[in-house]
């Protein structure tokens, strides 16, 4: 199974089972030693590698552990906390994740209760555990924009340094979205007032004030709501340009990549908003659990079934002038030029073709 698969059937054994688990220790057996075995692909039946129950000794404290301590070439790498499914998560839960930290070689640390997880780092001081996580992730909600991210954690792929470099903008991107979430939903005073002084012309009182929460609240939501419309109409439509066909490649095969290339791929914000635009498209003639993605160093693929030799398309982002490869009965990938995200939308047709192919 690919990465995306086995955190699927992670999170299908979570919902069916999360409701019978009563303690930290079921927790532990059923959702978090699969997460860390299967997902991030390290052995828990070798102690080696994994340490339950790590002993480390912190000042007058003896004999505290920490639930489980991952190990890479004889030393700690990652710290991990366990709580029961469903306890809340919060600074309270992580002391002696703050006590360890600092006399482990350990740079990320993990709170979890099963189904969310928080992954902490030292980006504000060297050595002392931040107070606020740099990524979270929700196996009842996956968000594939840090797949990425996560995939650094795992065995095969594990950079400490890499992980640390993108830590502070994953931290601060995401306590952006959460800001803007919250806003969205109840904004408050000052948020309320930018937009307020710049369309009212007159003295904002407490009333005017009071008014304008609920018009920039039902603003923000009516704004989503276009935007998620006008994608999902254009792609319905699937309204198709004359094709401007710049180039025509044989042959599917994935690109061969060396030892240490895995760690060179960065999935991009925008390579994986034009996948979800082209799962979108797709969906509407085959099932979107059968729409797939893999990233190379040359281009992003999109996949049926996750089986290369059913390529829907290939997205061509790293460079000046962007590409939308699609390919045809022969498998033979043509290249059309794209400006923006929203010109794939004029594919849709060639897109939907293409998936229908292998069915």
């Amino acid at each position: 199974m690919d990465f995306m698969e086995k955190l699927s059937t992670l999170s299908a054994k979570l919902k069916q089972q999360a409701s019978a688990i009563q303690t930290e220790e079921a927790t532990k057996t059923a959702f978090i030693m699969p997460f860390i075995h299967n997902v991030l692909g390290y052995d828990v039946f070798d102690p080696t590698e994994v340490i339950p129950e790590f002993i480390c000794d912190v000042g007058t404290k003896k004999g505290e552990k920490i639930d489980y301590a991952i190990c890479k070439n004889g030393e700690v790498q990652i710290l991990i906390e366990c709580k029961k499914i469903g306890d809340a998560l919060n600074l309270n839960h992580a002391s002696q994740l703050f006590r360890y930290f600092h006399v482990t070689n350990a740079r990320i640390s993990i709170l979890t209760n099963g189904q969310v997880y928080k992954f902490f780092t030292d980006l504000d001081s060297p050595n002392k555990m931040d107070e606020k996580p740099f990524l979270e992730f929700d196996l009842l909600d996956i968000d594939e924009y840090v797949l990425p991210e996560l995939r650094k954690l795992t065995k095969s792929a594990f950079d400490v340094e890499s992980i640390i470099n993108a830590a502070g903008e994953l931290k601060y991107l995401s306590q952006i979205k959460k800001l803007i979430s919250s806003q969205f939903t109840a904004p408050d005073e000052d948020f309320v007032k930018f937009f307020a002084s710049r369309v009212y012309d007159g003295i904002i009182t407490q009333k005017v004030r009071d008014s304008f929460t609920e018009l920039t609240r039902k603003a923000a939501t009516q704004f989503l709501n276009d935007q998620i419309n006008e994608r999902l109409k254009s792609a319905i439509s699937g309204v198709q340009n004359p094709p401007v066909t710049t180039e025509i490649s044989s042959g599917t095969e994935p690109e061969e990549q060396g030892p240490g290339d895995e760690n060179e791929i960065q999935t991009t914000l925008e390579e994986m908003e034009g996948y979800h635009i082209v799962k979108a498209i797709v969906r509407t003639v085959v099932d979107a659990g059968r729409i797939s993605q893999r990233d190379t160093k040359s281009y992003f693929g999109i996949l049926l079934d996750d089986n290369n030799r059913k390529p829907i398309c290939r997205l061509h982002f790293n460079r000046s002038q962007k590409y939308i490869g699609i390919f045809d009965a022969e498998k033979n990938e043509t290249r059309h030029p794209i400006a923006t995200l929203d010109d794939i939308y004029q594919h849709a047709d060639l897109l939907k073709s293409t998936a229908c192919l292998y069915d």
